[in-house]
């Protein structure tokens, strides 16, 4: 079996907040004087969420403790530069962030230069690190319609400069997609990808729509789509992509167990699926553990999962040439020549 780390990947599902290293998390809480949750203290895997079934109030009690040391340029920075730099160490060839910007407004002078200085940020790390950085902006399920248009404006404003999806996250039993009909419009006019997230606790019923009224060409999580045929036609048929993080579900009941995932059943229906981690600092795995719980848990070969990666490759927003280069070094990975039918 071939080392999934040097599996060329795209990493299209992590939160800025979430993508954070336990041990930088502690240090800005000492530095700021914050109390953090236990189970943010504790390195046992057993502890926190993976104790048994909590729900998203425990989840975002977690979240939320964390998000409070971050609280500065400097911060922001080097939680993106650190999720670079452990995306790299996985080998992922491009990594989209979405981050909600109204957690940062407060430290950092307002929605817009927040964003400013994300995407410089996005950009810095990039150089840096050598990994492809894409931001996508994202507002709450609970969000007015006001702010998500103000925030989808401002995505649209910086399409050119790295910000390259409007996203919708939190619990998305707090509201509902037509909510969000005209902001997803704005990011679609401007060219940015739809992701929505959903499925999750709400019904297939919640993703078909999020297709339907929002234009989403990829949906966090989505995993209740798998239970209605119906809705995976229409996911097929509309080329939408699914960012299925394994490790996010049995913490909260959702799924009992990593076998549940259910990669197969959209592997069936033609659905592209694109692997992602999520919230790490909370679910304790990164991307190459999300596959090796597909070689261990769900039995996938290294063709399977080279699968996996291209189509996350292809579901990316990257520019053609780190597309193009991702696609190859997959073929490689699987001992393929690039032109091999085989391969593709």
């Amino acid at each position: 079996m071939r080392e999934l780390r040097t599996l060329p990947k795209a990493h299209l599902h992590l939160h800025l907040t979430g993508s954070a290293r336990r041990t930088t998390i502690r240090e800005l809480a000492d530095r700021y004087g914050i109390s953090l949750p236990p189970a943010l203290v504790n390195d046992d895997p057993d502890q926190g969420l993976h104790e048994g079934h909590r729900n998203w109030s425990d989840f975002q009690s977690q979240y939320h403790a964390a998000r409070q040391t971050i609280r500065s340029a400097d911060d922001v920075r080097r939680i993106i530069r650190e999720a670079a730099e452990d995306d790299a160490a996985e080998g992922s060839g491009w990594l989209e962030l979405q981050i909600d910007p109204s957690s940062y407004e407060p430290y950092l002078g307002g929605l817009d230069p927040t964003v400013e200085m994300m995407v410089d940020a996005c950009q810095e790390a990039a150089r840096t690190v050598g990994v492809g950085i894409g931001l996508v902006l994202a507002v709450s399920w609970a969000a007015a319609p006001q702010r998500a248009q103000r925030v989808a404006r401002v995505a649209a404003r910086y399409a050119d400069q790295g910000v390259v999806g409007f996203g919708i996250s939190n619990d998305e039993r707090l509201g509902e997609p037509d909510t969000f009909v005209l902001a997803s419009r704005i990011a679609r006019d401007a060219g940015l990808v739809v992701t929505p997230h959903a499925g999750f606790y709400s019904d297939h019923r919640h993703v078909r729509r999020c297709v339907e009224l929002l234009g989403a060409r990829r949906i966090g999580h989505g995993i209740t789509a798998a239970t209605s045929p119906t809705t995976l036609e229409i996911l097929a048929r509309n080329k939408v992509t699914m960012e299925v993080c394994p490790t996010s579900y049995a913490p909260f009941g959702v799924l009992s167990t990593l076998a549940q995932v259910p990669i197969d059943a959209f592997k069936r229906a033609g659905v592209a699926v694109a692997l992602g981690a999520d919230d790490p600092l909370i679910f304790g795995t990164r991307l190459a553990g999300q596959y090796e719980i597909l070689r261990g848990v769900h039995g996938f070969d290294d063709q399977a999962l080279s699968d996996l990666a291209r189509q996350a490759v292809r579901a990316s927003t990257a520019p053609t040439e780190i597309v193009q280069r991702l696609l190859d070094g997959i073929d490689r990975w699987r001992g393929c020549a690039s032109t091999a039918p085989r391969c593709r």
